[in-house]
């Protein structure tokens, strides 16, 4: 049963910050926070899906002041637990639809976060939402994983992530409905551990539909955050949309 956390509670939020994951890798996490920190421009800057703090708080040490929103207090409760986590304002809810009372020069969305919503109509409601929250000439950062469906032979739909002697990761992509599920099983002393949290692919065309309809513009599209070019082999992209001036 999903709680009111959703798919990230207490079991997921215990194991967030393994330091394994290469998402927590220093040279990723410092790159990510110094084009975050150059766009943000002097001025504030909004999470969405801002979780245990992963790029927030060294955002927040560059002097940019960081606020977030979260639908999952066990996420936010480590935030909160870690040095400087408490200077961070986090609003508890769908950050598709959930207003904060301040307008930012920079919203971001990192590391898939926007999958989490498991509708177009979600995703759309997201874009409209940030567009709300951004000052004039704001800019709103995507980073997500191209769906990698040409991995996929015909009649295929299962993608694996990774396996060792006790974990293993696959992706279960449906075509039909453009969603896929990431699915873990882990073996421990003997018991094992199964989970599987869905999302909704996203491509990027679509993104920038997305975006032309809540009134934003693509300003930048990187493969990653050393701004590398974005190609037909990329396995990732950055996006940066941006609010008209006027």
């Amino acid at each position: 049963m999903i709680g009111e956390d959703g798919y990230f509670g207490e079991g997921v939020a215990r194991r967030w910050d393994d330091a394994s994951s290469d998402m927590f890798l220093p040279g990723i996490v410092d790159t990510a926070v110094d084009v975050l920190a150059d766009l943000a421009a002097g001025g504030t800057a909004l999470e969405l899906g801002i979780g245990t703090g992963r790029i927030a708080l060294p955002l927040a040490q560059r002097g940019v002041k960081v606020r977030g929103i979260d639908l999952s207090r066990a996420m936010v409760a480590r935030l909160h637990a870690k040095p400087g986590g408490n200077a961070i304002d986090v609003t508890i809810g769908d950050f598709s639809t959930t207003r904060v009372p301040d307008t930012f020069s920079l919203v971001y969305s990192v590391f898939n976060t926007i999958t989490n919503l498991r509708t177009q109509e979600a995703q759309v409601a997201c874009f409209r939402n940030v567009a709300a929250h951004l000052a004039p000439g704001g800019r709103f950062v995507v980073e997500v994983e191209v769906p990698e469906v040409r991995k996929l032979p015909a009649g295929h739909k299962i993608v694996p992530l990774y396996t060792s002697p006790t974990q293993w990761a696959f992706d279960v992509y449906d075509f039909a409905t453009q969603s896929l599920t990431s699915n873990y099983v882990e073996v421990n002393n003997g018991r094992g551990e199964y989970q599987s949290i869905p999302f909704r692919y996203v491509w990027p065309s679509e993104l920038d539909l997305m975006a032309q309809l809540a009134g934003l513009r693509l300003w930048n599209r990187w493969g990653g955050w050393t701004r590398h070019a974005f190609t037909h082999e990329s396995t990732k992209h950055v996006s940066v949309y941006e609010k008209p001036e006027f």
